[in-house]
């Protein structure tokens, strides 16, 4: 195989790390997005996948042997997020096709809600057994990660080309305007508790203060879906994928305040949310980037605390098991404290943190 990649959703968490991890192995990138961002060794493509006819022209010269789908649209109701979520996938597949050149690969990235349900049902209901394993069914709900699913065997079965899906849990890793990003975002509001002496408060529920869960680091994700494209029996499979440590928020939460050089309040079992505590916390991040010469000031393009509530707010314990990608070879690990510090350490480089003098606690 030739190594030339099309990641669709290039600029945001999880498309920039697998862009930046191919380029890393020699693999000719390019990145489609509706706003491309400059990212070293990525070749831009300007396109919103929403509308076939634009995709399609946007794609004619695009010669891809495999292809990264890594991309959704946040919509205010499931049937909107099945039509428009779908749509994207199928008009990149489409849009390739037309070219006369369709992908030898395409891997798509969906999540947990595979298990858990979309946010309309999220963890309600009743709720499936953990740890999650790939081998457990759909749920009897709509959801648009499966609507994406049968738009990528469809384009499968008529072109040819293998497949592979992979669900992550929570992802860490760094993307400006990102819809969902629980590292950047708890990133943000303990900047925030620090800079005004508020408890950093843990927002969720008992249930993920006291459970075991996990997470994916997003260079993590990537290097799972090139093993899947380079492993011939990992072809046409979904698989979980997460760092591979277990963890209590009681713990995580601690670890990152001391990296911030603060004190975690106790929690009291209470739901305090974040939409509620950071609902007008806008002027005070302006206020912090004009000081600190910080290179965002817009906190709606950093923090998603709907997200984040979402996930910490989950009535069960996650865990996901990997045994599945495991048996075939995949063994890649990395604690989940690393990925928030490595995270961190990179918003804090790049100006979208307040910088080292501004804490006096390192953990050890």
């Amino acid at each position: 195989m030739t190594k030339t990649a099309l990641v669709a959703g290039a600029s945001g968490i999880i498309g920039s790390a697998t862009a930046a991890h191919l380029t890393k192995r020699g693999w000719t990138v390019h990145g489609i997005a509706r706003r491309p961002v400059e990212q070293d060794g990525v070749l831009p493509i300007a396109a919103d996948l929403q509308h076939l006819s634009a995709t399609t022209a946007a794609l004619a010269d695009v010669r891809a042997d495999a292809v990264f789908i890594t991309t959704w649209l946040r919509q205010p109701t499931e049937a909107e997020n099945i039509r428009v979520n779908s749509a994207l996938v199928r008009n990149l597949l489409d849009g390739l096709r037309a070219s006369g050149h369709p992908p030898k690969h395409v891997a798509l990235v969906t999540g947990l809600k595979h298990y858990l349900g979309p946010f309309e049902a999220y963890g309600k209901g009743v709720l499936p057994q953990t740890p999650f394993r790939e081998e457990q069914g759909r749920l009897d709900v709509p959801n648009f990660y499966y609507a994406q699913e049968d738009e990528l065997f469809a384009a499968a079965a008529r072109d040819g080309f293998t497949w592979s899906v992979h669900r992550p849990h929570t992802v860490i890793g760094k993307a400006v305007g990102n819809a969902m990003n629980m590292g950047t975002t708890l990133a943000v509001y303990a900047t925030i508790c620090r800079e005004t002496g508020r408890p950093f408060r843990f927002p969720g529920s008992l249930a993920q203060w006291d459970g075991l869960t996990d997470m994916t680091d997003a260079t993590m994700l990537a290097r799972q879906m090139l093993w899947a494209l380079e492993t011939p029996a990992a072809a046409n499979q979904a698989f979980n994928i997460v760092n591979g440590d277990v963890f209590r928020w009681k713990w995580m939460w601690a670890q990152i305040a001391q990296w911030f050089g603060i004190e975690p309040a106790p929690f009291d079992g209470s739901v305090q949310t974040l939409e509620e505590q950071m609902a007008d916390d806008a002027a005070i991040w302006r206020t912090i980037a004009a000081r600190e010469g910080l290179v965002e000031a817009d906190l709606g393009r950093l923090a998603s605390p709907w997200h984040t509530d979402a996930d910490l707010g989950r009535p069960i314990e996650c865990l996901t098991d990997m045994a599945k990608s495991r048996r075939l070879g995949f063994g890649d690990f990395e604690p989940t404290q690393d990925a928030f510090f490595r995270l961190f350490d990179t918003l804090e480089a790049d100006r979208i943190i307040p910088g080292k003098e501004a804490r006096s606690v390192r953990p050890s």
